[in-house]
């Protein structure tokens, strides 16, 4: 997942009094529209507010949350791990696109926002077919103790909101998790850097 800081404003929560044992260590809230939901038309600021719009809109009328993709997801193989998840509601039916560590591979999974039910097959990936980096950064998800589910439920408290995405980044040599939460009527960027990642 590919991820860009923006806005002006930040806020460096390092010592939240809710922040689980379990949760990674620090969250940087960055407020503004991530990368990850920009529209695709350039240069057209109202017709993306207005796709940002609609997305958001479609998401807060979702019955399922983004931890309940993340856990109906990694039930389907047991010990899987999330890698990254994204809400979609562009298509007819709202989903969530939820891509899973198992065995060596990525499995791609598309779970409808308001049943839970998974929508069409799943589709395998074997790692050895992803670049180096994407390798690099999934051996230390698999390292590291701390789970996607963890930094989203982080996210959310920071933030004030509920998370619409969430993956790995990997910024200036340092693997992070990148969350988006809607927070009010903003989009908040929060990255976590998890204890121990620093040093992979």
């Amino acid at each position: 997942m590919t991820t860009a800081r923006r806005g002006t404003s930040q806020l460096l929560a390092a010592a939240l009094p809710a922040l689980l044992l379990a949760a990674p260590a620090q969250a940087v809230v960055t407020t503004g529209t991530p990368t990850a939901l920009h529209s695709d038309a350039d240069g057209d600021a109202e017709a993306e507010r207005q796709a940002v719009s609609r997305e958001i809109e479609r998401f807060r009328s979702s019955s399922i949350t983004i931890g309940q993709a993340m856990a109906i997801a990694e039930a389907r193989h047991a010990g899987a791990t999330t890698a990254d998840v994204s809400f979609d509601g562009a298509s007819g039916v709202p989903v969530y696109r939820v891509k899973t560590l198992h065995n060596d591979r990525i499995w791609r999974h598309t779970i409808n926002a308001a049943t839970g039910e998974f929508v069409g097959g799943e589709a395998a990936l074997p790692l050895a077919e992803l670049d180096h980096e994407d390798r690099s950064n999934l051996a230390a998800l698999g390292a590291i103790r701390h789970r996607l589910a963890d930094a989203v439920r982080v996210a959310e408290r920071a933030a004030a909101g509920k998370a619409i995405s969430g993956g790995l980044v990997r910024e200036r040599g340092r693997l992070n998790f990148a969350i988006v939460v809607i927070s009010g009527d903003d989009l908040k960027e929060v990255i976590l850097e998890p204890p121990g990642a620093r040093a992979r």
